[in-house]
Order: C-alpha cells, then sequence, then structure tokens
C-alpha cells in the first residue's frame, strides 16, 4: 500500500509540471505581460515606464520558456515559467497581481466554500441514493415509470435556471432567506440554505438515473438470484446485498468528487455572492490574474491526484479481493 502510494505521488509531479505548462501557455496566448500591466493599472493611458516597473515589481520582466541571454540552466531557470511555477510544488503561490497573499485567501475562503459543498455531498448522496433505491424497489410501476420522467426532466433544465428561479421564489417572492451574501457562524445558515437546496436539486436527476442504473445491474447478477433462492424478502436483498456490491461503482464517482468541495462552485458562489474559491477564481479570471489562475488550476490537479489515490485505497476496503501492489 505505501509503495502504491510513493508511486502515485512520484507519478503526480510530471503531471503537475504538463498542468503548470498547458495553464501558462493558454493564458499568456490570450494575454501578455503588457496586456496584464495594463489591466491592472487601470489608466487609459499607461506610460511604457508605469508598465516596466509594474513588471518588474512581479517578477514579469523575463522572457516566457526560454531565456536567450542566459548560460547553462539559466536559460530556463531565468524565466517567468520557472520562477512562478517551481514554488508551487511547495504550496508557496505567492502573490496576486493585486498584491494579496493567495495561499491566505486560499486559507479563508475554503470554509465558506466547504460550508455550501459538504452539505451539498453528504445530503444529496442521501436523497440520490434513497430515491434511486426507491425507484428499484418499485421498479417496472407507475413510481419507476415517472420517476425516470422526472429525473430526464430535472437533468434538461440549466443549472443556471435553478439559481435564478430559487432566488427568485425563496429570495424575492417570499421573502424567506436574504438573495445574496455571507456572514460567518451561525448566521451563515440562514445564507446557505438556499444554495444548498439548489445544489441537491440540480443535480437529482443525473444522479439518481446514475444510481438507478448500477442498482439495476446488480439485480440481475447470479449472487441475487441465490439469495431471492434462500427466500430473502425483495427488502434485504435490495438494502443489503444489492447496495452493499453498488458500492465500488458509486465510489469511483463519490471519491473522485471529494477535492472538488475544496474548489467551490463557480455558478453558485457567483450568484449569491459567497467568498468561496469559486468566486475567487472566476473574479480573477475577469481581472485575467494569472497568479491567482495558476494557483487555483494547480490546486485543484492536486486535490484532484488525491482523489484518485483515494479511490483506489477505498476500494480495497469495500473489495476484500481488490489489494494495491
Amino acid at each position: 500500500m505505501l509503495n502504491y502510494i510513493l508511486r502515485r505521488a512520484l507519478y503526480a509531479i510530471p503531471i503537475l509540471i504538463g498542468v503548470n505548462l498547458i495553464t501558462f501557455t493558454l493564458f499568456f496566448v490570450v494575454n501578455t505581460p503588457d496586456d496584464m500591466a495594463r489591466m491592472q493599472l487601470g489608466i487609459k493611458y499607461v506610460s511604457p515606464e508605469a508598465i516596466e516597473k509594474w513588471k518588474i515589481e512581479r517578477g514579469y520582466d523575463k522572457p516566457l520558456l526560454f531565456n536567450q541571454e542566459k548560460e547553462g540552466w539559466e536559460k530556463l531557470t531565468k524565466t517567468i515559467f520557472f520562477e512562478k511555477s517551481i514554488s508551487m510544488f511547495i504550496f508557496d503561490f505567492g502573490q496576486a497581481d493585486d498584491g494579496r497573499d493567495i495561499a491566505q485567501e486560499i486559507k479563508s475562503r475554503m470554509i465558506p466554500s466547504l460550508a455550501i459543498a459538504l452539505p451539498v455531498f453528504i445530503l444529496g448522496l442521501i436523497v440520490h441514493i434513497t430515491f434511486a433505491l426507491l425507484m428499484v424497489f418499485f421498479r417496472a410501476t407507475y413510481i419507476d415509470f415517472w420517476g425516470v420522467i422526472l429525473c430526464v426532466a430535472l437533468m434538461s433544465i440549466s443549472s443556471l435556471f435553478y439559481i435564478i428561479a430559487g432566488q427568485f421564489l425563496v429570495s424575492k417572492l417570499w421573502h424567506l432567506v436574504p438573495i445574496s451574501g455571507y456572514e460567518s457562524g451561525l448566521d451563515a445558515g440562514k445564507f446557505l440554505l438556499l444554495p444548498v437546496i439548489i445544489g441537491i436539486i440540480s443535480s437529482l436527476g443525473s444522479s439518481v438515473r446514475w444510481y438507478r442504473t448500477i442498482f439495476l445491474e446488480e439485480m440481475n447478477k447470479e449472487y441475487v438470484r441465490t439469495a431471492r433462492a434462500k427466500g430473502l424478502s425483495e427488502r434485504i436483498v435490495l438494502f443489503k446485498h444489492v447496495l452493499g456490491n453498488a458500492l465500488i461503482p458509486i465510489l469511483t464517482g463519490v471519491v473522485v468528487v471529494v477535492p472538488l468541495l475544496f474548489l467551490g462552485s463557480l455558478l453558485v458562489e457567483s450568484f449569491f455572492g459567497i467568498p468561496g474559491l469559486g468566486s475567487y477564481t472566476i473574479d480573477a479570471i475577469n481581472s485575467q490574474d494569472f497568479a491567482i489562475v495558476r494557483a487555483m488550476v494547480f490546486w485543484g490537479s492536486v486535490l484532484y491526484i488525491v482523489g484518485l489515490v483515494l479511490t483506489d485505497i477505498s476500494y480495497t476496503l469495500v473489495d476484500p479481493r481488490i489489494r494495491l501492489k
């Protein structure tokens, strides 16, 4: 197990370097350091001296990928890519273009993101699996038929519609909760209630249909027929045997999603004015702050790799036949 984790950790290094390189290339295809300076300075006419000063202060005065003026390894190390990327491997994200510390911003904004993402994840998992089991229990009946139609209908509606409709009905029309904003402590509940409900409902259709498909596949296997032949009730077969054996495909989707909890929701946080990592990323893209975008992409890649490792480890806990070598 330890050897496997070490191998995956070593595999992550070239992956993260490649992600950094692709992000760097795509960003600077759109923008040059001069363009970034003009946007950050926010002045109609910016003198070349002001642009050069801004670039020097933030380390954008060097070549992007290759420095022809240097010798040896300095041709690669004395570049924007190397100096901006290598420190991230020790989670030193540096400063944003506006001077704020990125690591500190991530730490402070992670709590609001988790305050939304964790309830949506946990409650959503319970609600979605329960509905899927209910549809399978009453399969080939009107409950299953109309349940599938409802799921398809929910899948066909954009998540943006749920946000706008929820804000209009619950906040503006009924005045049950604030339309946007955030407060720390227990007062955060009134701001998080509507985003959490919308998060669960917006993913209901696709998740329930997926779980239903998994459960139906398990229902046709030999061990289910054996359990029925022993006289076990349909309820015990479904909730004990089928659910237990369906955990591996469920974990494949569930554990990989766990790291995404720490990245926040781009749409929900932006529309509800919640100062999480999702809105932080959107603001960075709008202001073309490469330092923040690069840090968030790197952080997301690390969490995704961690999620894949956790998925493989969780397989061994659910199915003893699987062993990591």
